[in-house]
């Protein structure tokens, strides 16, 4: 019965090391035992100094692979651990690893497919924060954080200006964090 494994690969290496899984696993027709490898990520826009949104993918769990495989077949077990990049699987005994709880897997699963219908906005700043305006008539200016508008990649700041606070709309290239 294949069940969900979490593991540990090198960050940055996850796709090359889904491929290399993936290759092996073609190589010694063994797809009816390792059926699924996933990289979690999610869609994320943001909006860039020219104003412009972009929608990039980010990885959830950078450093992880899940992994759908029969636990009970010591080929699978090898193949994935032998691959070059992975640690190893996510475990209290590495020899004996214990799957993801599937409410765990489902929660996971729901993350990935939501990410791709909606992408999620970065939002960079929070209510309250201290920020320096970088650019623009304001700059060298610095104020608090009033309002956050991720939509349009935004935010409102309340400036010090003439012994007066004055709210300002700036986007987010124009401001860093102090």
């Amino acid at each position: 019965m294949a069940t969900w494994f979490a593991l540990k690969v090198q960050p940055e290496r996850e796709e090359r090391i889904k491929n290399l899984i993936a290759e092996k696993i073609r190589n010694k027709g063994m797809g009816d035992v390792i059926r699924q490898i996933l990289i979690p990520t999610e869609s994320v826009s943001e909006v860039k100094k020219d104003g412009k949104k972009r929608v990039i993918d980010q990885k959830t769990y950078p450093g992880y692979l899940f992994v759908e495989m029969d636990m009970d077949n010591d080929d699978a077990w090898y193949l994935v651990t032998e691959t070059a990049g992975v640690s190893g699987f996510v475990s209290a005994d590495p020899r004996k690893p214990q799957p993801l709880p599937d409410a765990e897997m489902d929660v996971i699963l729901k993350v990935i497919d939501d990410g791709k219908e909606r992408p999620k906005p970065k939002i960079e700043f929070d209510i309250g924060q201290q920020v320096r305006i970088k650019e623009g008539p304001f700059d060298s200016y610095e104020g608090v954080v009033e309002e956050v508008y991720p939509d349009r990649g935004h935010l409102k700041v309340n400036v010090h200006i003439f012994g007066r606070s004055t709210p300002v709309e700036l986007g987010y290239h124009q401001v860093e964090r102090t």
